[in-house]
């Protein structure tokens, strides 16, 4: 069933590199500078990774894995695209890091990568790629060491109700809605004028889902928060505000949550 779906988006991720790389949004070149790619959530959330080891869950070509990098966790980063895990082994070596990167499923983590972490993290935009949550929950926990970490921070389920493809928001789709969403559309969320056509499967996940499998698979939720704004300008009409974040204008439904958990 989504072996083809997982191929579909593969293809996808990587035309997304080429345009991502290029564009004014990941700014590769301030990045390379020293510009870090992480966001105050997760910084604040995590606080002084030195010394700590982290795995990276679907990295894209690896800014976050290497800017933990730079503040001196030991990381590891994995993506399904293989031209993102080109480009980051290739900044990686540019940038005289330590990261290692792998490429493959999320599902497929621990066929892949066999060590125990201090921290498993994953951020924006990251389990609508997935159809079945329990088996990321599972390998989550697996790849933890006890009283190890996990963190996601991810825009919130509400948001993917929309349907956003003509510029406005138009409630289409269910908060738990088991089969899987096709769209394809011109351009990306990095590059809006983009020429690239985005073929793109996705599933919907409850707040209940995503906390049920972290439980099932052995961690200890310490918290969950919303919040009714997001780093990124990646819906129509949203506004931005003195923190330099973005709002939707009424402000009637959350765009991120956050959930951290220790492994029992």
């Amino acid at each position: 069933m989504s072996k083809d779906h997982f191929e579909v988006n593969r293809t996808t991720w990587n035309e997304k590199v080429k345009v991502h790389s290029e564009s004014e949004m990941y700014d590769l070149e301030a990045f390379k500078n020293g510009k870090s790619s992480l966001m105050t959530y997760e910084l604040e959330a995590l606080g002084d990774v030195k010394g700590k080891s982290l795995l990276h869950l679907q990295c894209h070509f690896g800014q976050d894995t290497l800017s933990w990098s730079r503040l001196g966790a030991k990381c590891v980063g994995i993506d399904l695209s293989d031209e993102g895990i080109a480009l980051a082994k290739s900044l990686n070596d540019e940038l005289n890091l330590d990261a290692k990167f792998t490429c493959c499923n999320v599902l497929d983590t621990s066929e892949y990568i066999k060590e125990k972490f201090d921290i498993v993290f994953t951020s924006y935009g990251v389990i609508g790629w997935l159809p079945d949550l329990k088996p990321w929950g599972q390998m989550i926990a697996d790849r933890l060491h006890k009283g190890g970490t996990f963190y996601i921070v991810e825009f919130h389920p509400i948001v993917w109700m929309f349907d956003y493809l003509d510029g406005k928001s138009i409630m289409k789709y269910g908060y738990m809605q088991d089969d899987a969403i096709y769209e394809e559309y011109e351009g990306t969320y990095a590059d809006e004028g983009s020429k690239m056509v985005s073929k793109e499967y996705g599933w919907n996940h409850g707040l209940s889902e995503v906390i049920n499998v972290l439980i099932e698979a052995g961690l200890k939720i310490d918290y969950l928060n919303e919040y009714d704004e997001s780093p990124y300008n990646v819906l129509p009409d949203l506004v931005k505000t003195k923190s330099g974040n973005y709002v939707t204008k009424d402000k009637l439904y959350p765009l991120l949550f956050e959930i951290k958990a220790t492994k029992l």
